[in-house]
């Protein structure tokens, strides 16, 4: 044994046999090379194992130091030289032949400032060997079944601890006595369900600890009160992806400084009071549980609340309380939500997430209910002495305080419409999402939207047309972002855009909706074409998919378009300038699946993304070379080939290029070649790419090595002579059976005399 009760290197503390010879001179000689002088001087008694000198010593250094013996002509005592031979002869095999666990652990940790890098080390216990003034220490993806007390003794200023994914399972009460300085301590990932109780004596030693993660620990509610009693320093906790059921007012009774706690991932479906002492608390997350209902909501202190992706049905808030809410953010998303939720009366909330819900207004319905319905729906508290709430299910001004609101998301609900008034109570509101729903009719005016709102997304609905006031509609002065696509519109004020002064992105594919000549600009009411003269704002314009026809001379006019998509008009035509007044500020088109064989790319010399796509043509079209493409999509076409010319011409300027969808020659793919050897194009789908080859079929052209191709025409020549030959070999052989077989006496007497002689047997 070496000081301090240490083992020696020569024992083993996993297996059964002893080496103390081999021990004491195995080490001896690394320190014979480290002070040979002083060590030559000492009895051979006196000699013992060191913790600093515990490395194996090298073959290499034994000999040097057995044939170099100490300058003032010391010898090495006989006793002694034995055993060194055998550490030098038999080193090398025991360190093979020895377990690696034998060997005391040395740390590989990287270290940078005063935090220590152990992540992903294979340590099996926390490293001894480091900095004592170490302030983080990262052990996360090893495998530390247990931190033993006094294990972090070593490290007493230490500030945070990292131990996550190390199947951990029990941490002794002791262990944190020596590094009660701890602020941040992160155990996610392990199995400290196993040893808990151990875990929660040592974990109320760290009168310090501010954040705490226990994600992923197959931790009960129960198993949660043992771990958070009396930590009432604690300000961030995360429990995530853990077991937990239900939730009440003792689970975080300690926890009187807790800001932010982290429960999403687990299987809650009660939460009666849990939070009624958290009196701090800032930021609740409760998302992926199973809550079916949050009622009696009064938590005013709380700055964000999620509980998206649940079972709730109601949120109710209480209404009884008057103070003000701090509430900013209420993440309700994918949940049942049947109702717009019951806000508080006075509340700061920016953003309301309602998205993926089933809710709808119901304002149409208290004139049409049944004798045998009811207009009023009760809450009742069965458990307690709660307030009791009563609220009329088509009360449509029961929306609580959104006088604040910035963002409002209801895509994916089942809205027919909005109340009345209901957005002008909001005028603050900046976004508005009410994509995916059952909007039928849409009027945009100021009476109807408020003037701060900045994006109206009404995508994918049920709109045939729009009305406006153009008279006020320069009020709607902030509104730069409409996106009316997928609904089926078919009518609106041809000038209703050119009327708002600051859009810059509308969105109108997959409407019916045209471009306005000249001399429809000025038709009175509704009309089947859009104007888009005149719009200095305008800059990104998508039409994809509006079954355009006819795209008329000057069609955009004094208007700087950077972005536009004619994509998807198979039947357009694009007369001669109509898109000349772009070519200064044009920097993406889209005019894939357009139909359009040969077009003039000559005057676009800002064009960088070209989309050029399912459009059948069989060669690039001459001016599209002239351009600086950043990105070319030439997908689904008819390209067999690219001229090497134009290929390197591509090389030099476009970075991205789509081809997939092509039927290219396989015996004609040098500009495959040019543009792989340029190493300046990615063809972005080019596992897409492939090309036919006459005898052997479809090849990926990426993998296609060595294929033997000639001339087109010569190879078709050998197969039609190949094809003759082989009928005409055919015929002379039927002949010959045919004669043999029905005319025997027509061959020559010769070879019946020399083949159809018979057989003695």
């Amino acid at each position: 044994m070496g000081p301090q009760g240490m083992p020696c290197p020569g024992h083993c503390r996993h297996c059964d046999f002893h080496l103390p010879l081999v021990c004491s001179v195995y080490v001896k000689v690394k320190s014979v090379a480290e002070q040979p002088a002083a060590l030559l001087r000492r009895s051979a008694g006196e000699q013992r194992c060191t913790v600093e000198t515990w490395s194996p010593v090298q073959p290499s250094e034994a000999w040097r130091i057995l044939t170099n013996p100490p300058a003032d002509g010391l010898k090495m005592p006989v006793p002694g030289f034995l055993p060194c031979l055998l550490v030098f002869v038999l080193g090398p095999v025991w360190d093979l032949l020895m377990p690696a666990s034998c060997h005391p652990q040395h740390s590989t940790c990287r270290l940078a400032s005063k935090t220590a890098l152990c992540n992903g080390c294979q340590l099996s216990a926390v490293p001894k060997d480091l900095p004592g003034n170490i302030e983080e220490l990262q052990l996360s993806n090893n495998h530390i079944r247990i931190f033993q007390n006094s294990c972090l003794s070593s490290y007493p200023v230490l500030r945070v601890l990292r131990c996550a994914n190390s199947l951990l399972d029990t941490i002794e009460p002791d262990v944190f006595l020596g590094s009660c300085h701890i602020e941040s301590l992160n155990l996610a990932e392990n199995n400290l369900h196993a040893g808990y109780q151990q875990t929660g004596q040592a974990l109320r030693t760290l009168s310090q600890l501010r954040t705490l993660d226990l994600s992923a620990n197959g931790l009960t509610e129960d198993m949660v009160s043992v771990l958070l009693d009396n930590m009432t320093s604690l300000e961030s906790l995360s429990l995530s992806r853990n077991i937990l059921l239900r939730l009440d007012e003792a689970t975080f009774h300690d926890l009187h400084q807790l800001r932010e706690l982290n429960l999403e991932r687990n299987l809650l479906f009660e939460i009666d009071g849990a939070f009624g002492n958290l009196l701090k608390l800032q930021r609740l997350n409760l998302a992926y549980n199973g809550l079916p209902c949050l009622v009696n909501f009064q938590l005013t202190r709380l700055v964000e609340l999620n509980a998206s992706n649940n079972m709730i049905e109601w949120f109710i808030s209480n209404q009884d309380v008057e103070e003000t809410f701090d509430l900013e953010t209420l993440d309700l998303s994918n949940n049942n939500l049947l109702f717009f939720p019951f806000l508080p009366t006075r509340s700061r909330i920016q953003t309301l997430l309602l998205s993926n819900n089933r809710m709808s207004f119901y304002e149409h319905l208290a004139d049409n209910t049944s004798p045998n319905w009811t207009t009023s729906v009760q809450f009742f508290n069965l458990m307690g002495n709660m307030t009791n709430v009563t609220a009329k299910l088509w009360d449509e001004t029961l929306h609580g305080g959104i006088s604040t609101l910035n963002l409002l998301d209801l895509t994916g609900n089942q809205v027919g419409y909005l109340p009345q008034g209901f957005l002008n109570k909001m005028p603050s509101l900046s976004r508005l999402k009410l994509r995916t729903n059952c909007l039928e009719s849409l009027e945009i005016s100021p009476e109807e939207l408020p003037t701060s709102l900045y994006e109206l997304d009404v995508s994918n609905n049920r709109l045939t047309e729009l009305q406006a006031n153009l008279s006020s509609l320069r009020e709607l002065s902030n509104l730069t972002h409409l996106n009316l696509s997928l609904n089926d519109l078919q009518s609106l004020p041809p000038r209703l855009f050119s009327n708002l002064p600051s859009l810059s992105t509308v969105d109108l594919s997959y409407n019916s909706v045209g471009i306005c000549s000249a001399g429809d600009s000025f038709a009175p009411g509704l009309s089947d074409c859009a104007v888009w003269r005149n719009m200095a704002s305008l800059r990104q314009l998508y039409l994809a998919g509006c079954n355009l026809r006819h795209l008329p001379p000057s069609a955009f006019e004094r208007t700087s378009i950077t972005h536009l998509d004619l994509s998807n008009n198979p039947e357009i035509r694009i007369g001669q300038g109509a898109l000349t007044d772009l070519s200064r500020t044009l920097q993406h088109l889209g005019l894939g699946r357009t139909g359009l064989q040969d077009f003039d790319f000559t005057p676009f010399r800002h064009l960088k993304y070209l989309n050029f796509s399912s459009n059948s043509i069989t060669r690039l079209p001459q001016s599209l070379l002239s351009l600086d493409l950043t990105l070319l999509d030439l997908r689904d076409n008819r390209l067999t080939t690219i001229p090497s010319q134009q290929a390197s011409t591509l090389a030099q300027t476009v970075r991205t290029l789509f081809l997939g969808g092509n039927p290219f020659n396989c015996c004609q793919l040098e500009w495959y070649r040019t543009l792989e050897e340029a190493k300046t194009v990615n063809i972005e789908d080019q596992v897409d790419v492939t090309c036919l080859h006459f005898t052997h079929g479809r090849h990926r052209v990426q993998l296609l090595r060595g294929l033997v191709c000639g001339d087109g025409s010569v190879e078709l020549s050998w197969f039609y002579i190949v094809l003759l030959l082989s009928a005409c070999l055919s015929l002379v052989g039927i002949a010959v059976i045919f004669m043999l077989t029905f005319r025997p006496r027509l061959l020559p007497k010769a070879i019946k005399k020399k083949c159809w002689r018979p057989t003695s047997y």
